[in-house]
């Protein structure tokens, strides 16, 4: 079995993740491509795509949000993302018990005693006039009925797991700044959530499985769900095994591939990229050192914005008065920061609408 080491897996996944070559896509296709976008931080997403596409024009994923083809929702993780509405549709049945089983995780103590499907079945009462409610709003409604829960343990449950919500825009627009609001994902999309698969048959699982690898591979199947936090999915991966090719990395775990699915060679050029903060390219791994190295780890789950030079995060960056701010997390050679202030001056730019294009590095480290 061939043994694909660190700086393959690299190439990889910068390739299926649009930040080895720009690609020339649709908004829409792209999101689709990478299985939704992480976006509990609403401005992240706007960056991620700028960074993976040519021509990157913010209205355009804007549109998608106002035009209800795209939408912010917990999912993944029990995570915000930004999904297709299709992809939400046939996706989140399947999430359920994964999304309920977080929110317990957090709140069963605040939660003991209460049936969730009764809870579930009020709150859609309470939606269904059609308001759109913030968490709290959705929860005070509820607080006579079930006053022993904080409203924070009622609202999450809800918002996060029993009802399939949309954060409704203004909320994640270009440079808008609003409060969440929830309203019921179908009566959003105008179409109802595609229902759980029969007993015995995990379709839903399967599509995951193939769209994860177009994505992320080569992969292990602890990468599979530390992306989108399933339980379940080795049956859906022995289902579609004989679709499938098989390495090793350099651990000797057993990687899972699409067989025509792109895999660079470790010599490709990678060019400088800045990744917004919890981008899936990094937080989409169990084994992250394909990408990020021990020593930082503790950055992609810290909401730091990163920058990758050749291929591997080496520094952080932040945007202060409207200068692009890079801090170094090794050192950099004299061209690795000519390439670094080169995209830096180019996403100053796109972030001020061409009003600047500054950008400071900090002297590297050792």
């Amino acid at each position: 079995m061939t043994v694909l080491d660190a700086r393959a897996l690299n190439r990889a996944t910068l390739a299926r993740q649009l930040l080895l070559d720009r690609a020339g896509v649709p908004v829409l296709d792209a999101v689709a491509h990478l299985g939704g976008m992480q976006a509990q931080e609403p401005q992240e997403p706007f960056v991620g795509l700028w960074s993976r596409l040519r021509g990157f024009e913010p209205s355009a994923l804007s549109g998608l949000l106002t035009g209800r083809r795209v939408v912010r929702t917990h999912l993944m993780r029990r995570t915000v993302h930004l999904v297709t509405a299709d992809d939400v549709l046939a996706w989140r049945a399947r999430h359920d018990a994964m999304l309920r089983g977080r929110v317990l995780g957090t709140y069963r103590r605040q939660l003991e005693g209460v049936d969730l499907d009764e809870l579930a079945a009020a709150g859609r009462a309470v939606m269904a006039d059609g308001e759109p409610r913030s968490m709290s709003e959705l929860a005070r409604a509820l607080a006579d009925r079930w006053p022993a829960p904080e409203p924070r343990a009622l609202g999450e449950m809800l918002v996060a797991a029993l009802i399939p919500m949309v954060q409704l825009p203004p909320r994640g627009l270009w440079r808008t700044r609003a409060g969440v609001r929830n309203v019921p994902l179908s009566s959003w999309l105008g179409r109802e959530i595609d229902p759980p698969a029969p007993h015995g048959s995990d379709p839903v699982g399967e599509a995951l499985v193939r769209r994860y690898l177009a994505a992320f591979g080569p992969a292990a199947s602890a990468d599979l769900r530390a992306w989108c936090g399933l339980a379940g999915l080795p049956a859906a991966v022995a289902a579609v095994r004989e679709e499938l090719v098989a390495f090793r990395d350099e651990r000797g775990r057993e990687l899972l591939d699409l067989p025509d699915a792109p895999r660079p060679g470790p010599d490709s050029p990678a060019p400088v990229r800045f990744l917004p903060a919890f981008d899936n390219a990094i937080l989409g791994y169990h084994d992250r050192s394909r990408i990020i190295d021990d020593a930082h780890r503790g950055l992609s789950v810290a909401g730091a914005r990163v920058v990758l030079v050749d291929g591997r995060v080496s520094a952080t960056w932040n945007v202060e008065a409207g200068t692009v701010t890079v801090t170094p997390l090794r050192r950099l050679s004299r061209a690795d920061r000519t390439g670094v202030a080169e995209e830096g001056r180019a996403l100053a730019s796109f972030l001020s609408d061409r009003d600047s294009d500054r950008v400071r590095i900090a002297a590297s480290t050792g």
